[in-house]
Parts: C-alpha cells; structure tokens; sequence
C-alpha cells in the first residue's frame, strides 16, 4: 500500500486514481516519504479595510494563486461584521463562493460554523486531510471563516 499524493489515505501502488478523492496519481511529483505534500493557506479578507468589491477581487486572486502554487485548502479570514449580523464582505464572499463551487471552479466550500468533527463535509474532508485536525478554527463555530477546498 502506498498514500495518496493528495488526501493520503493508503491505496494500492499500481492506483492510477484514488478511490478516497478522485485524485489522478499518475506522474505526480512525491516527497521522500512517497506522498505529495499537503499545502494549506490562510488568507485574511478584512487585511486593510477593504470595500465588498475589493476583498472578492483578492479572493479571486488568491483562488487563482492556491491553484498555481498547488494550495489544497484556503482558510479564508472574512469577518463576521460589527452588526451580529454578518458583514457584507462575509455574505458576498459566500455568495461568490457557492457560485464558484457549482461552477465547479473550486471543489468544496465549509462555513466555519460548519467546521466541527460532526458536520458530514468536515468529517469527509478529514478522511482526506487529516492533517486539518491539527487546524486552529476547527470545532470553534467561527463564522468569520470559510474552508475552501481547491483542485
């Protein structure tokens, strides 16, 4: 048995894709240990103060530059806002967010509210990751946060 490059669970060597997350594991580059190393990013949102239209043009650019620097999780910081209501750079956030996941431009999209053992999409994204046990927002119902799985 040997791990997979992406969500390193144990398959069989001769595996061209991984049965766990669908990942292709024909000639991709291994570390020393034979599994692909796991990136996982944290991008702040609210960083300067922003406007609505420039924290969703940073979330573009930095969706587009998980996938070229070969991101597999963005953490991104978005707020709640001052209101108890959840800010506008929040719910437009989600909002493009869940557009791009049915677009299928990104794989997966978890509220931090969501992000806890429990929550079906958490659990299924552990058995891919587990190194996302180890991550500071995790079972904290922060929704000032987002997970957002790249591929």
């Amino acid at each position: 048995m040997q791990p997979c490059h992406i969500c390193g669970n144990e398959i069989a060597p001769a595996s061209l894709r991984c049965p766990y997350c669908g990942s292709n594991q024909e000639g991709e580059e291994r570390d020393q240990s034979g599994s692909k190393p796991f990136y996982q990013k944290s991008v702040n949102l609210e960083q300067g103060l922003p406007t609505v239209a420039q924290a969703l043009q940073r979330l573009q650019r930095e969706i587009t530059a998980a996938r070229l620097e070969q991101v597999r999780i963005l953490t991104l910081i978005h707020g709640y806002g001052s209101s108890g209501k959840g800010g506008a750079i929040r719910k437009e956030c989600r909002k493009t967010l869940d557009h791009l996941c049915r677009k299928g431009e990104v794989k997966d999209v978890i509220p931090g509210e969501e992000f806890n053992r429990r929550q079906g999409k958490t659990k299924q994204l552990l058995s891919r990751f587990p190194q996302l046990l180890d991550h500071s927002h995790l079972g904290r119902q922060n929704k000032g946060i987002t997970i957002v799985v790249v591929f």
